[in-house]
């Protein structure tokens, strides 16, 4: 009997300790998920208020990009594909500091979005993406149906929505840009839900917290995932809710 209860007691601690790890692990996610979209928003809130950075990125002659604007633009993706492809070889502080380039970047590409939008329907936007990712994560982190499959047709519609709109760039048709842009928000809304199981379940196969390197790693690719879920959401939002200057 007391075998049993001690071994009850060693599965109850072990059940506990794994659950700890796993919510101190996407704690962390979300810290520097949270860290990456301030440097974003204060970059690209900086950049849009001083006309001088502004002029790095749009020739106010001919209201064109420059070249440090498409370098710019294109940038964070180029980096997106280095964190990926370079994560074993890279130690977690390099993946850190571009993981920062990355929402400085971002901040700058998004500047943009003042020069067309109206700074209250931007606010507005903002907190709505908040709010529908906040609920999203709740559901993604609680849910106890397995959302893998979900994930793969969401992958797959975002593949779809990116080729309607590189299509939509030679059409321009309104009609299609709406589709997509609905589309869009329900994509990324799914795919908030889907990366917060995934990383729940990575926290919970960890051994230790961010001492190790690899942990840290982890961390930063989940935070990336998020970001990128919310940034995704708020733009397709700003579609419906923006106001245009």
């Amino acid at each position: 009997m007391m075998n049993i209860q001690n071994n009850q007691y060693g599965n109850v601690n072990q059940r506990s300790e794994t659950v700890s790890v796993s919510n101190t692990f996407v704690s962390g996610v979300f810290m520097w998920m949270f860290v990456a979209l301030s440097i974003t928003a204060l970059t690209a809130w900086w950049f849009a208020t001083t006309p001088s950075l502004l002029q790095l990125l749009i020739d106010p002659n001919t209201g064109g990009m420059t070249i440090t604007g498409w370098i710019v633009m294109l940038a964070p993706l180029v980096l997106v594909f280095i964190m990926s492809g370079g994560a074993r070889r890279m130690s977690a502080a390099t993946m850190l500091l571009l993981f920062i380039l990355f929402s400085i970047l971002m901040g700058a590409s998004l500047s943009f979005i003042f020069l067309a939008y109206t700074g209250a329907s931007i606010a507005t936007t903002f907190f709505i993406t908040s709010g529908m990712f906040g609920v999203m994560a709740i559901v993604g982190y609680t849910t106890k149906t397995d959302l893998t499959k979900f994930g793969s047709i969401l992958f797959m519609g975002l593949i779809g929505i990116i080729i309607a709109s590189v299509v939509n760039m030679f059409m321009h048709s309104g009609s299609l840009d709406y589709i997509i842009s609905f589309l869009g928000v329900l994509i990324f809304t799914g795919l908030t839900a889907y990366d917060v199981q995934k990383i729940k379940r990575i926290g919970a196969q960890v051994d230790g917290y961010s001492a190790d390197d690899n942990v840290r790693k982890l961390m930063l690719f989940g935070a990336l995932s998020l970001y990128l879920d919310f940034i995704n959401l708020f733009l397709f939002l700003l579609r419906f809710f923006g106001n245009r200057k």
